[in-house]
């Protein structure tokens, strides 16, 4: 009988005999030959610990592409004596799934259990993975599911809760190394690269190990006395574009990197940051309407000016497109960068509108109330108001606030830019506010 994916006769020969990409002939046989995984793989890891004891917990390993997610996941069925069954969450339904069911309840009673392996399970619907749990907990499927996407955002909680999440990293310079080091043992030749061109291939992989093979097999492709540097790299292979999809966790990512480097008043940091989400596709308007919110949020009125800033680069980007309307967004980086920062106003509005819900529907007090009626004023409207400009420091110190109330203070400006000549003002009004309450 053929093995499982060929047919029978001929046809199984041409099968076996066929040519199989680098990546594929490369893919690791024993867990210690994945790389870049330690945390996780090494004896003392967690999973390093599940196959000393030939337990497996049902996971969902949630890393970037080419992180090794498959061959993990096919090692650890190898590794405990699983049957494994892959199924992708691209290209099957309820019926698939069935039929794996009822496959491995039938392998159960053998004696053998499975280790049902879900490429990209996040595919999957809330109903569909509700589907699984049964099958879970009873012990039919030991379930490793793969994903890419932040497992809290596309996963039940039902599904969380019976199992575990295991990060796995984009693979770093060392574990990049490794690999091409493994492709060239393989190739029994040196990859045609000088120093410079080497680095720029493992900048190319941006960590994903599958890439960085392919990207050797083109190589070694090439004629034996070849020897690239970078520009000839460029011009041989394309680049890849980077990882980053604007619908999904990578985003908010980036958007948060830039954000937390403006406030940390990282000019450098943000404009790398600011560069990155440019590379990866954003669109140039949101960044604008994420560095205007920045403006307000985290600078306010220690800067006024970092508003009007905002705007002018905001409407410069609308006048004069892309590529030329980047750079008024990359000034704006840099000014909001090295402004001086400030969140009183944004904490005060925030106090403000909880005081506002605390208090109901408070009446304002009667004397600051106008009194277009004779009626309104006979029951006191306006009795007592002092107009300011008519006191002697153009300052009353009334009292605003509604009766019952007593005084808040929500704005409390830093000591830093313009709020150091706010907070003056404000200490000056409320020595003010104190005297005239002693008179």
């Amino acid at each position: 009988m053929a093995k499982r994916g060929e047919s029978s006769g001929d046809a199984g020969l041409f099968s076996a005999a066929a040519p199989r990409p680098l990546a594929d002939r490369l893919r690791p046989r024993t867990l210690d030959e994945v790389v870049g995984q330690d945390h996780l793989l090494k004896p003392d890891g967690p999973l390093g610990r599940m196959v000393a004891a030939r337990r497996l917990a049902s996971m969902v390993l949630w890393g970037p592409p080419g992180c090794g997610k498959t061959t993990i996941a096919r090692l650890l069925a190898h590794s405990t004596d699983l049957h494994f069954e892959p199924l992708s969450a691209v290209f099957s339904g309820v019926a698939d799934l069935r039929k794996i069911f009822d496959a491995a309840r039938a392998r159960r009673v053998a004696g053998q259990g499975t280790l049902l392996f879900i490429d990209e399970i996040h595919r999957f619907n809330r109903s569909q993975q509700d589907g699984f749990l049964p099958y879970v907990e009873d012990g039919t499927v030991t379930l490793v599911g793969a994903t890419t996407e932040n497992p809290s955002f596309e996963l039940n909680a039902a599904l969380l809760s019976r199992a575990q999440v295991f990060v796995l990293n984009r693979l770093d310079d060392a574990a990049l190394e490794r690999l091409l080091a493994r492709a060239e043992a393989e190739m029994g030749r040196p990859l045609p690269l000088d120093a410079d061109a080497r680095a720029a291939v493992k900048a190319m992989a941006d960590g994903d190990g599958r890439f960085c093979l392919n990207l050797c097999e083109e190589l070694f492709a090439l004629p034996a006395d070849t020897l690239l540097d970078t520009n000839a790299l460029a011009a041989t292979i394309q680049r890849r574009a980077p990882l980053y999809d604007k619908a999904q966790e990578g985003h908010y990512n980036l958007i948060s990197a830039l954000h937390k480097s403006l406030r940390g008043s990282d000019t450098d940091a943000a404009l790398y940051w600011y560069s990155r989400m440019l590379d990866g596709g954003e669109d140039p308007r949101y960044i604008a309407r994420r560095l205007t919110r920045f403006a307000v949020e985290d600078i306010g009125l220690a800067d006024p000016n970092a508003l009007t800033q905002a705007i002018a680069a905001w409407e410069a980007y609308e006048r004069l497109g892309s590529p030329e309307g980047e750079l008024a967004l990359a000034q704006l980086v840099i000014y909001l960068g090295t402004a001086p920062k400030s969140n009183a106003g944004y904490t005060a509005y925030k106090s403000a509108v909880r005081a506002a819900k605390e208090t109901g529907s408070l009446m304002p007090p009667k004397h600051i109330l106008n009194a277009p009626t004779k009626l309104m004023k006979n029951i006191g409207y306006g009795k007592g108001y002092e107009y300011d400009h008519d006191t002697e420091d153009g300052f009353s110190g009334q009292n605003y606030f509604p009766d019952g109330m007593a005084r808040r203070e929500f704005y409390k400006p830093v000591e830093r830019g313009f709020e150091r000549d706010l907070r003056k003002r404000l200490d000056y009004w409320a020595k003010l506010r104190e005297r005239r309450g002693e008179e």
